[in-house]
């Protein structure tokens, strides 16, 4: 099959919004990553006085990591599948979270604009047509030294990273969500991650797309290898300068 993109993705992700839950409560360790990733972001003050996107929220998986370790944040968090965002606002949430319904590639139409001092984003960027220009626009929403942490499916490089990816994918979560009709959704899940950057590429990208500090994380576990966290941030005006 070929990569979903754009609408068919959404429409794929919409379809699935009503068991999606279910599927990654069954990932050990899921949510506790994405905790993990998200202190990655080294905000102090449980985020106080400070503006967070969360771009690609999905069910808000990402957003409840955030609202744990950023209470006192203002956290915007985004995505471009109207059942995802429907099953995430339909959650209880506290007063400082609010949804938005926007493609990562419109986001000002939808009304999301910056500056923010940091950009959260879980498993997105394999996800949209063209990563680099998806990465300059956060880049731009963030106030100068303001940071991203982008939490993905990104191989490691070794053959056995990629064989323990095909063995889940296909021995477990291809016929799970084939039985509830999302087949074509979790294959291209298999298949965007092999086809996506590896670990050090997607470093490589964030460099190249004019974030400096980027560190490579990698996450315990089974994942280990194959989730990695990233971080990264926009440099300050005079560093840009120079």
């Amino acid at each position: 099959m070929t990569l979903l993109r754009d609408e068919h993705l959404a429409a794929a992700f919409d379809h699935a919004a009503r068991s999606y839950d279910t599927l990654v409560a069954a990932n050990p360790g899921y949510h506790a990553h994405l905790r993990r990733s998200a202190r990655r972001l080294g905000l102090p003050r449980g985020g106080e006085g400070l503006r967070v996107l969360d771009l690609g929220c999905g069910t808000g998986a990402s957003t409840a990591a955030l609202a744990e370790v950023l209470p006192s944040a203002g956290i915007t968090a985004v995505d471009a599948s109207a059942g995802m965002l429907e099953r995430a606002a339909a959650k209880t949430w506290p007063p400082n979270v609010t949804f938005t319904h926007a493609p990562a590639e419109r986001l000002a139409e939808a009304g999301v604009t910056g500056p923010f001092d940091a950009v959260f984003a879980a498993y997105l960027f394999r996800n949209v047509t063209d990563p680099d220009a998806v990465l300059r626009t956060v880049r731009d929403l963030l106030t100068p030294g303001g940071r991203l942490a982008v939490h993905e499916y990104t191989l490691g490089g070794r053959r056995t990273d990629r064989a323990v990816w095909t063995l889940v994918c296909r021995g477990v979560v291809q016929p799970v969500a084939t039985l509830l009709g999302d087949g074509d959704l979790y294959r291209h899940l298999w298949r965007s991650v092999v086809e996506f950057d590896t670990a050090g590429r997607f470093a490589d990208r964030l460099r190249a797309n004019g974030f400096d500090s980027v560190r490579r994380l990698p996450l315990p576990g089974w994942q280990t290898g194959i989730t990695h966290t990233f971080t990264g941030r926009r440099p300050t005006t005079t560093e840009t300068a120079r």
